[in-house]
């Protein structure tokens, strides 16, 4: 190889190095541009597996990844624990991030305010198995509610039962939220599982939560606070909204001179007297 060949060479791997010098410098800067345009990472909760509407969220549908926070959605979850528990408002594909806005609180964390219309109050009353059909009352029902009132003293006394209400929503069972999704998830004693329990036939609910205004509270509170047994609740069809005619309280004496008129309901015959004996 002759002077001029060899010099050659040396030219052509100067030039080589120098293009991949520059190669590489342009790479750089052009990386550099885009980790400043991107930003930088964050840690995002996504699906590891497609999760379906209204299914719950356990941790072995979740995992932890790292993406640039400007391709990440708003709200979105940083840690496992922070969803689990929750439910999917909307299917969620798998890789999709977990964002506030796909996920549901179920239960009576949520709350019940939203439930009550303006100007209205929520009032709980005890109930059992006689004054509450059984409990067979569920959240969204309307119901009638009839109170026993005692009154006078002694040979005085009387009790009289009249309709105190009629057309009540029901807002709740026991922790059982109207329009909310009937359960409850809480951990189990060792506070590490979560344990899922259906309220959808829960019988066993111990009150009832009803809407009311402010002095229909107040009677409500009364009755409860001077018998707690005095309220009964009388389920309605859910397509009958009309208000029946206020009727006489009954009582002994209005039963007594009651006259029973086949299927058009009761008509009451006031004794004349109230000393009077109808056997007389």
């Amino acid at each position: 190889m002759g002077p001029n060949e060899s010099r050659n060479l040396w030219i052509s791997i100067g030039a080589g190095v120098f293009a991949t010098f520059m190669l590489y410098s342009y790479s750089q800067e052009k990386k550099a541009e885009l980790d400043k345009s991107t930003g930088d990472k964050v840690r995002v909760v996504v699906a590891k597996a497609d999760i379906r509407e209204m299914d719950t969220i356990y941790d072995d549908v979740l995992e932890v990844v790292e993406k640039n926070r400007a391709d990440v959605e708003p709200d979105y979850y940083s840690s496992i624990p922070e969803v689990v528990g929750g439910v999917a408002a909307i299917p969620i594909k798998q890789k999709q991030t977990l964002t506030k806005n796909k996920v549901l609180e179920p239960g009576p964390e949520t709350g019940m305010a939203i439930q009550v219309s303006p100007n209205k109050r929520a009032v709980t009353i005890p109930v059992n198995d006689d004054r509450a059909n059984a409990r067979l009352i569920r959240p969204g029902d309307r119901v009638d509610i009839m109170a026993v009132v005692d009154s006078g003293k002694g040979a005085a006394q009387k009790r009289e039962v009249s309709i105190l209400m009629q057309d009540v929503v029901i807002l709740a069972t026991g922790v059982n939220v109207h329009n909310n999704l009937p359960r409850t998830i809480e951990r189990d004693p060792s506070g590490k599982a979560l344990v899922q329990t259906t309220l959808t036939g829960d019988t066993k609910y111990s009150t009832i939560t009803i809407e009311a205004d402010i002095q229909q509270a107040q009677d409500l509170i009364y009755l409860v606070s001077t018998n707690s047994s005095s309220l009964y609740f009388l389920l309605r069809n859910p397509h009958d909204r009309k208000m029946a005619p206020r009727l006489p309280a009954s009582s002994a004496d209005s039963i007594q001179y009651r006259t029973s008129v086949p299927s058009s309901g009761y008509t009451v015959q006031q004794p004349q007297n109230s000393n009077s004996n109808p056997g007389r």
